[in-house]
């Protein structure tokens, strides 16, 4: 990751930094105000961290890179805990293995929430002594790490309440009755020479640099994401029994784990597990927690593709960023409204038919801070848009998500492309 080159022009109007520090920090907390402390112990699956330890490791990273270099007289609040939740920064020495998070009964959540009482209070009267631009640019990159990493404990927590047999709810559901989705079709898009990758002003992370060019073929995106009604035809059709419509690599992973629809989905294709618990499967919302491989074979049973990374981009430029989002508390994929390019941010993360490779020119930054993104630019497909638990103000047209292309407890979802610019509907 990269520190912001302006802090003060991502910061929301009239907002301070110590503000926008007490936001995140609370917004955290928040977000963890249903659970018990057995809920925040538990990890279901490598991917998956206990909820307490995304609570102390975003915490770790302030005081490792913002108050241990920055703050003097600093001293760390439990030397052990540098060892425990430092995640893959191998530059400031070792960590516990990410499988085993969840054997970690102790230290427990009250000294948790001390030790992120005892940090905030430092980041505080460091702010308070007119920080360099260097400090202010490390707290405002601990926010937006933190804004990651609350998407993560919401993605997280999901998947931890779905095994247990009880199906218990996160928070009460949020029933859409709106009216139902508008017809898919597809928009032209802009061909030709075009340019994409983040400018350098305001925050960024250093994936999205440098700027370039790249040429696309003329070509058209669908206006909306795949419903799960439509996504449930595809599974109707055969569509998990079919090894021409998936990948090599796809159809191994169907027939050594089974799979014969989305991940949370019952075995009746008519409810699904939610942070509400288990609600009626709605066929107008956008389908969720699909993996690479599923959203490619969709595609090829509906005679498109996935969009390229840079096609998701220049469509989204133009879109403001607002929609269903962390902000709006409904945490689940809501049916999408409104006329031409909707839905592009929000719901659902879109997968592209991107690998997740550096760009032209690209240079990690030097040092423990820099040596998180380029070290994973390898076997990842790239996501675009943000969704219904990433925080609206942690978005930009630039930002590139990334996972491994058999991952399905994101909120990962699909929007079709085409290589012509028809605009017929689907």
């Amino acid at each position: 990751m990269l520190a912001p080159v302006n802090p003060d022009a991502t910061l929301a109007e009239g907002e301070t930094l110590g503000a926008r520090f007490a936001r995140i920090r609370a917004t955290t907390e928040q977000l963890t105000r249903t659970l018990t402390p057995e809920d925040q112990v538990i990890q279901t699956m490598p991917d998956v961290s206990p909820t307490k330890w995304h609570l102390a490791h975003v915490t770790w990273f302030f005081e490792e890179f913002v108050l241990k270099p920055h703050l003097p007289g600093y001293e760390a609040y439990d030397p052990a805990f540098g060892f425990l939740f430092n995640s893959y920064y191998n530059g400031v020495g070792s960590m516990h293995p990410r499988p085993q998070r969840g054997l970690l009964s102790r230290p427990g959540i009250e000294q948790i929430r001390a030790y992120r009482r005892h940090v905030d209070d430092a980041v505080n009267a460091l702010l308070a002594r007119n920080p360099t631009p260097e400090v202010a640019a490390l707290v405002l990159l601990g926010t937006h790490h933190e804004q990651q990493h609350q998407e993560l404990l919401l993605t997280d927590i999901k998947h931890v309440l779905s095994v247990n047999p009880l199906r218990p709810q996160f928070q009460a559901p949020e029933p859409d009755d709106g009216p139902a989705a508008p017809s898919l079709r597809f928009l032209a898009g802009g061909g030709g020479l075009v340019t994409v990758g983040h400018g350098g002003e305001g925050f960024y992370f250093d994936n999205e640099t440098p700027r370039h060019r790249v040429f696309l073929e003329p070509h058209a995106i669908a206006n909306r994401p795949v419903t799960n009604g439509e996504y449930r035809e595809f599974i109707r059709d055969g569509g998990y029994q079919r090894p021409e419509l998936w990948l090599s690599d796809g159809w191994s992973t169907v027939r050594e784990r089974d799979w014969e629809r989305p991940l949370y989905w019952e075995v009746d294709l008519d409810s699904v597990f939610t942070l509400g618990g288990v609600l009626a499967l709605d066929p107008d919302a956008p389908v969720c927690h699909v993996s690479y491989y599923e959203a490619d074979a969709f595609a090829r049973w509906a005679g498109a593709r996935l969009p390229l990374e840079a096609e998701l981009e220049i469509a989204a430029e133009t879109v403001a960023i607002e929609g269903n989002l962390q902000q709006s508390g409904r945490f689940h994929p809501a049916r999408g409204r409104g006329e031409g390019m909707i839905q592009i941010w929000g719901d659902v993360w879109e997968w592209s038919a991107s690998p997740y490779t550096a760009y032209p020119g690209f240079r990690p930054p030097p040092g423990a801070v820099g040596e998180y993104n380029g070290k994973f630019m390898c076997n990842q497909l790239i996501l675009r848009g943000g969704s219904c638990v990433t925080p609206a103000d942690h978005l930009r047209p630039t930002y590139r998500n990334f996972f491994y292309p058999d991952a399905r407890w994101q909120f990962s979802g699909i929007r079709l492309a085409r290589d012509s610019q028809t605009t017929e509907g689907a």
